[in-house]
């Protein structure tokens, strides 16, 4: 009789568990899908533009450390005076003195192959130093790009 009451009473236990959780997860999920409001990030022209810039110098740092050939300073950088912003305000004078900065500190890498690793953790620090004042969420990002 003792087990058969246990028994009985595991398997409601388990049961009621079950259906607990069951609803559980259907008011959640029915829940946040109705109040969900997808919406696909678009990234601006100068946003798209740095993550290839990044993705370039990540490259561009390899082949600095393992001594092979630079290539050629990348003409698509020149777009950094162009690109349209996510925020129009953000192109002031001091963006597009930075900007200058920079592409005189990337070229300066093609210029002098010998000091390239110096000349590379230059072209790293006058990115922080803009992304210091505007958008600094990059930082810890750009931060891995310098040669130790």
């Amino acid at each position: 009789m003792k087990k058969l009451l246990l028994i009985v009473l595991t398997a409601a236990f388990a049961t009621s568990c079950q259906q607990k959780n069951e609803k559980i997860e259907a008011v959640t999920v029915k829940d946040s899908v109705a109040d969900a409001k997808f919406q696909m990030y678009e990234m601006s022209e100068m946003a798209a533009l740095m993550e290839q810039m990044y993705a370039y110098n990540t490259q561009l740092k390899e082949r600095i450390i393992t001594n092979q050939d630079l290539g050629s300073y990348p003409v698509a950088f020149d777009k950094l005076h162009t690109a349209v912003l996510t925020e129009a305000s953000d192109r002031d004078p001091f963006f597009n003195d930075q900007a200058i900065k920079f592409i005189e500190a990337q070229k300066a890498i093609y210029a002098d192959p010998v000091q390239a690793k110096d000349n590379f953790n230059k072209m790293v620090n006058q990115c922080l130093e803009c992304h210091s004042k505007k958008c600094g969420g990059p930082i810890p990002r750009i931060k891995k790009l310098i040669i130790q």
